[in-house]
């Protein structure tokens, strides 16, 4: 069977073989440190084992919970901010038709979001669409207070409570949270909501194989034993010492090699748009990761070859301090060829006959030579199909990654700091209880 891969020819101009050499020792060091569980954040490695600790048994509990919502539901919301989202929507994005969300009639619910912003005129259009249909209501939050799910949470459960009643509406909630503590678990106890454990030794950005990804992947009808399996291929794959066979290893490396050379900005693009959402679930994991100590490659993502005609010209010509990562698709699910035109008005004819793959390949192969050439390395990872089992690979290859890139950054991949300074600023504007001081102070400060 095919596996994912990855091609660094494109990168091979930018630096020398000595230095990849150098990097084998020092990734192998890193993979040591995740083996033992001896590097920073250790404590949150529980995603490392994940694929081959997950039961067949406790995956049978999520696809049961999702047919019980898809009996009583056209819509399943999921409420979570973060990694308690992207990382779901990505699969489903990658996996749903395109146009599936204009069907009225649909075999399985349509999976929508809430809680991921803080947009009124969002949720209140949310909440006038769902008036009339019937929907269950997925909320994902370790600790239930975390502002933009939480007050999201309120909206819908009282909207659920009076259409149904509180007993039945029970029905229609499914939490996601901490095994014994925190609001959502006090509040998931006492009404008695169906309820999975996010474990504590798994951050939501690593989360996507766990019930926070799974259980609203099943909902939307996908194959989450098979998504499994590719994480599972993928781990063993990953844990092969031979540097040159091991693509966890190679891209590792080689994005820090780049970084070393004030490459300090990755950009991830992709020739189908299906895949836009798995960028953004992407630049979470790497942002959040390894931003942090003044260090850090800065994410960025574009799909091609519609940003072409936006953003090619800086790529082409602008400030060199970026690199490229090109997921490239082998195969498509369906097969169209360009049509014969009598009149040949566009002057195409020279394509008729011709797979619009065929057509989409070329340009990746022509933008990828272009963009070599104008000092911007390229690192080709290529996924046979998207697929349950491939985006399985594909998520489990770019987490191990991005541990190993991290602390080859001597950074903790696995907190984020930063993330509590925007809160507080906002918690003390907001004038919540507790930050009396900070809102006097911040007050000063913008009046």
């Amino acid at each position: 069977m095919k596996h994912l891969e990855i091609n660094l020819k494109n990168t091979l101009p930018f630096i020398d073989e000595e230095e990849y050499r150098n990097y084998e020792k020092k990734v192998l060091e890193q993979e040591e440190k995740i083996a033992t569980k001896s590097g920073k954040g250790s404590d949150f490695l529980g995603w490392v084992d994940l694929p081959v600790n997950i039961s067949k048994e406790f995956l049978q509990d999520i696809n049961n919970t999702a047919d019980l919502l898809k009996e009583i539901s056209d819509f399943v919301v999921v409420v979570g901010i973060g990694g308690s989202y992207l990382g779901s929507k990505a699969v489903i994005e990658a996996l749903t038709g395109q146009f599936d969300y204009l069907k009225t009639k649909k075999e399985n619910p349509h999976v929508l979001f809430a809680g991921q912003n803080l947009s009124e005129d969002y949720h209140y259009e949310l909440l006038d669409f769902l008036k009339d249909k019937r929907y269950s209501v997925v909320v994902i939050s370790k600790s239930g207070t975390t502002t933009e799910p939480a007050i999201a949470f309120r909206l819908l459960r009282k909207d659920l409570e009076e259409r149904f009643g509180k007993e039945e509406a029970a029905k229609r909630i499914v939490a996601v949270t901490d095994a014994s503590k925190g609001a959502l678990r006090n509040l998931t106890d006492q009404e008695n909501y169906k309820s999975f454990v996010i474990a504590d030794d798994i951050g939501g950005r690593y989360s996507v194989l766990t019930p926070v990804g799974l259980l609203p992947i099943a909902c939307a009808g996908f194959n989450i034993e098979a998504l499994i399996e590719g994480a599972k291929a993928m781990k063993e794959i990953s844990e092969k010492n031979t540097f040159r066979e091991n693509p966890v290893y190679q891209y590792a490396a080689i994005r820090n090699i780049l970084y070393s050379k004030d490459k300090t900005t990755e950009i991830l693009a992709n020739y189908n748009p299906r895949l836009s959402y798995m960028a953004e679930w992407w630049k979470q994991l790497y942002g959040e990761s390894e931003g942090k100590e003044n260090k850090g490659i800065f994410p960025a993502s574009v799909s091609f070859t519609t940003d072409l005609h936006s953003l090619g010209q800086y790529i082409q010509e602008g400030l060199r301090n970026i690199f490229e990562t090109v997921i490239s698709v082998e195969k498509t699910n369906y097969t169209l060829n360009v049509t014969k035109d009598k009149e040949n008005f566009d002057k195409l004819n020279y394509l008729a006959g011709k797979p619009y793959d065929y057509i989409n390949r070329m340009a990746e192969l022509g933008t990828t030579l272009a963009h070599v050439d104008g000092g911007v390395p390229n690192i080709k990872i290529i996924l046979p199909q998207i697929s349950d089992y491939y985006l399985g690979e594909l998520i489990y290859f770019f987490e191990k990654a991005c541990a190993i890139s991290g602390y080859l950054l001597d950074i903790n991949p696995f907190d984020q700091p930063g993330v509590e300074a925007y809160k507080n600023n906002m918690f003390a504007l907001l004038e919540k209880p507790g930050f009396e001081e900070q809102t006097k102070k911040i007050k000063t400060r913008i009046s």
